[in-house]
């Protein structure tokens, strides 16, 4: 299913019309969490160019991942799988890259973490300015 919160905005329609068919295949093809494995290959099926796919990338309808998995950013809006029918995705890594809005649209978390050594280097400096 595809909500027209999302296909009926002035940003969806402005795309051209072969990036709007690559997100509706796209969609089709996803799994339940709305990731999809092969967006290249998806791509040339359809016929559509990687620029397509590009484009739906820079105005933010689908996260890319290093992988080369991608996730329709609006899963959530778009679709709803009830729990007896919900297959979980493969894609655990890139899930875990993920969290849900408000709004119900995926977003990347951005990662807390620095190494030891990153660390041990700001510890330094503010040592080091405090002496």
């Amino acid at each position: 299913m595809f909500s027209l919160d999302v296909v009926d905005t002035d940003s969806f329609l402005d795309l051209p019309a072969s990036s709007q068919s690559l997100y509706f295949h796209l969609g089709m093809r996803a799994d339940d969490d709305g990731f999809v494995s092969s967006p290249k290959r998806i791509t040339a099926m359809v016929g559509a160019a990687g620029d397509d796919l590009k484009l739906l990338i820079a105005k933010g309808f689908v996260i890319p991942f290093e992988s080369g998995v991608c996730v329709i950013r609006d899963w959530r809006v778009n679709n709803y799988i009830q729990r007896d029918r919900y297959t979980p995705s493969i894609y655990t890594e890139e899930k875990q890259r993920l969290s849900i809005a408000e709004n119900g649209r995926y977003r990347t978390v951005r990662r807390r973490f620095r190494t030891v050594r990153a660390r041990a280097a700001i510890q330094w400096r503010i040592r080091r300015t405090h002496i």
